[in-house]
């Protein structure tokens, strides 16, 4: 099979990439508020519902099949599954810790993309200084988060949530990398996503109910508001473009781009909240930046 993604990230490709990761440092920010709204696999079992039926519209429109048999059922099961897990993981450590500790744990998963790509496409074996560029953004969002870890204070639940966050990681880059290594690598985009928001609604909805969770006695503007963004904006828009962007591009160069997510998220509170941005912050900036150009670098 002729492999026809572009080697190298273009100027689309990182404005849209830039995007996602604007709207992503939002999303645990948004559902972490939400949780005395709405309980947490709720949460995550009705945005992938709202979401899966607006991807089924979207396709429907545009004349796309989603049902047709062309083998890509097994990696869709898979996805779905797998996707299930990570939200659940996540959406349940965020009652456990602090969201920025949580999204630095869960930026782990370029590792897991970038260890286990080269067994799927070997053109995407990385080079000992690409891997040091994955190295360097992960130290970049370390230092920027470690100033509000250390002020967290103790808790002896918190073990629970960095356990479920790293859980969360590995899951998370096993999703991209069944994606790759299935025919949902040559799916539309439009199928790919459907297959994980529908089969993690199948599963995220009876673990809500066998939880106990109940169904919110009173809707705000405010859980109105958190349910669109979550679902609308990154459930169904901007995961609909990443997964454009897996099949277009190579998954170990678009991972290296989500350290932005964590520190886009700090200028985000910096731009709407008025927080201030420290030189470490600045530092982290660096880091990341220099990051993603190693690992963005043509070799020989």
């Amino acid at each position: 099979m002729t492999d026809h993604r572009r080697p190298h990230l273009d100027s689309l490709a990182v404005a849209l990439l830039v995007g996602c990761c604007l709207l992503w440092g939002l999303q645990q920010i948004v559902a972490k508020a939400t949780l005395p709204l709405m309980p947490p696999v709720m949460q995550a079992a009705l945005r992938s519902t709202v979401a899966a039926l607006l991807v089924w519209a979207w396709a429907a429109a545009r004349g796309i099949p989603m049902f047709q048999r062309d083998g890509t059922l097994p990696g869709g099961v898979i996805a779905g599954v797998l996707f299930a897990l990570e939200f659940i993981c996540i959406y349940v450590g965020l009652g456990y810790t602090a969201a920025s500790r949580l999204v630095v744990l869960l930026y782990l998963s370029p590792f897991v993309v970038a260890a286990g790509m080269p067994f799927i496409a070997r053109s995407e074996r990385l080079a000992a200084l690409q891997v040091g560029g994955l190295v360097l953004g992960f130290v970049g969002v370390a230092i920027a988060f470690s100033e509000g870890l250390s002020a967290n204070g103790s808790d002896p639940r918190r073990w629970i949530g960095d356990a479920l966050a790293v859980s969360a990681a590995v899951l998370w880059g096993a999703t991209t990398l069944a994606i790759r290594a299935t025919r949902l690598s040559t799916a539309a985009p439009e199928k790919t996503l459907f297959y994980q928001l529908a089969i993690s609604a199948l599963v995220l909805g009876p673990v809500s109910l066998l939880w106990g969770e109940s169904w919110p006695a009173q809707w705000t503007a405010g859980l109105w508001g958190s349910m669109f963004f979550q679902s609308v904006i990154v459930a169904f828009i901007s995961y609909l473009v990443w997964f454009w962007l897996i099949r277009h591009y190579p998954a170990t160069r678009l991972a290296s781009f989500t350290f932005l997510t964590p520190l886009l998220g700090l200028m985000m509170g910096w731009v709407i909240l008025g927080e201030t941005i420290t030189p470490q912050l600045l530092v982290a900036l660096a880091c990341v930046a220099a990051g993603i150009w190693l690992v963005n670098r043509k070799q020989g």
